[in-house]
């Protein structure tokens, strides 16, 4: 699946498209998955094949799925999914409000 941004999208539909012709093209608005550009020529059953992983990595970011639910969806190998979240710029490991005290309060503790 080839991947660009509203930006390059607006410069260059075309390229899009053309890209489209081979493979979906997932439209990203900052780093968020916005739009998935499938080629109409393509059959239904391709085209789900290739909007799995995007809705798979798109909930997986929003904490919606699991890792290994969201490869379920995507229909990929493990290693094949968190390639393609790599390639998207998703995170794997996510922080949050405690992940800084939690560091702070294990780290005397791992250094005995």
């Amino acid at each position: 699946m080839h991947a660009t941004n509203v930006r390059n999208l607006k410069k260059n539909p075309s390229a899009a498209l053309r890209h489209a012709k081979e493979e979906p093209v997932l439209v990203l608005k900052g780093d968020e998955p916005a739009a998935l550009i499938v080629n109409l020529d393509a059959s239904i059953t391709e085209g789900e094949a290739s909007a799995r992983p995007a809705l798979a990595a798109a909930l997986f970011k929003e904490g919606v799925l699991s890792l290994g639910a969201a490869c379920r969806l995507s229909h990929m190998t493990l290693s094949d999914f968190v390639r393609y979240l790599g390639e998207l710029g998703i995170e794997l490991v996510r922080s949050d409000e405690t992940t800084d005290q939690e560091t702070t309060d294990l780290s005397p503790w791992l250094d005995q």
